[in-house]
């Protein structure tokens, strides 16, 4: 017992003596370090106190904002996978418009005294989005990763992508093809991703004397639709090439190409990012910016068990290098 209630004191960060009255349902104490106790017990692998015990199991909730873009089917496979082989359940927690929120499914999953969660995406990569329910899993000490750039208020361990080498590689290609109008197609304004790859692009073209004119960049959603109307715009501004910064939003800017008669690449160079499934099977195969999400999901992965096992390190952001996979969506400029 001494051991135990050292350990969890240790992790809450709060002393023995509080511990000792949550499990033994004494006043005196909030509701957040109660939650917070409860919560350390379950991920130390402690049972509760029966008065206090619900359904306990090995459960992980992986979080994703979607399914329609397939890199997030693709990343909750390699992360449910290694949760799996450790012996853990992955529960796939997926919003959808007017549905459950990012926080209602922390309260579900924290209902479920869960053991961990793992976010494939969300509201922490945007900059003027509610990010309460992150601050709760802060407060009960739930072990957490986030995959993806988050903002700076949020201190997680993290693996995201180098939006910035990414921005720049697609830049540097198409400027060797000999493209100097070229479109940036991102997502939201306060989408830290995008900011990243736009920073980047931005310092690139700066350094080299071409600075990025603001008419090239659009920002939009993360949808097929948004990218073909984003891209509609951008050709009417006389873009030779088009980066954008999602797969779906590349096969949007395809099809404005066609819609405004155009073809790709003779006419209009488009890179993607991603390198999500059948994009070396579109017409013209894309050439993108390839995330190596089978690293990152596995290092997501062992970040969280490092966590529920009590050794993982301060908070920090492991950055992946991608990628740029060449196929068949950009060409030379024609002259």
């Amino acid at each position: 017992m001494t051991k135990r209630l050292a350990e969890v004191a240790r992790k809450v960060g709060v002393s023995e003596a509080t511990v000792s009255r949550v499990l033994n349902g004494k006043p005196g104490v909030s509701d957040a370090t109660r939650e917070a106790v409860l919560t350390a017990l379950d991920v130390l692998g402690y049972e509760r106190p029966t008065k206090l015990r619900g359904e306990r199991a090995r459960l992980v909730g992986l979080v994703a904002p979607e399914l329609t873009n397939p890199i997030f089917p693709a990343l909750a496979e390699i992360v449910g996978g290694g949760l799996a082989q450790n012996g853990y359940t992955p529960v796939l927690c997926t919003q959808n418009a007017g549905g459950i929120t990012e926080a209602d499914y922390i309260d579900l999953l924290l209902a479920q005294h869960v053991s961990g969660v793992i976010f494939l995406g969300g509201l922490y990569t945007q900059a003027e989005a509610s990010h309460g329910h992150y601050q709760r899993l802060r407060r009960v000490n739930l072990p957490t990763v986030l995959l993806s750039a988050p903002v700076d208020t949020l201190s997680f361990q993290t693996v995201a992508t180098d939006d910035a080498a990414a921005g720049e590689q697609a830049i540097s290609h198409l400027r060797q093809l000999g493209h100097r109008r070229i479109g940036i197609l991102l997502g939201p304004t306060d989408h830290i991703p995008s900011q990243r790859k736009l920073a980047a692009v931005r310092r690139l073209l700066d350094r080299i004397g071409d600075p990025l004119q603001d008419d090239m960049v659009v920002h939009g959603l993360y949808a097929l639709e948004s990218g073909q109307a984003g891209a509609a715009k951008l050709i009417d501004r006389g873009a030779t090439a088009i980066v954008c910064a999602s797969d779906p939003l590349a096969l949007g800017a395809i099809r404005a190409a066609r819609r405004a008669g155009l073809s790709v690449p003779e006419d209009l160079s488009v890179v993607g990012f991603d390198d999500s499934a059948l994009m070396s099977c579109t017409e013209p195969p894309l050439t993108t910016v390839r995330q190596p999400i089978e690293a990152m999901g596995k290092a997501a992965v062992e970040l969280l068990l490092a966590q529920i096992g009590g050794t993982a390190t301060a908070a920090e952001e492991l950055l992946f290098e991608p990628e740029l996979v060449l196929r068949m969506s950009t060409a030379p400029l024609a002259r």
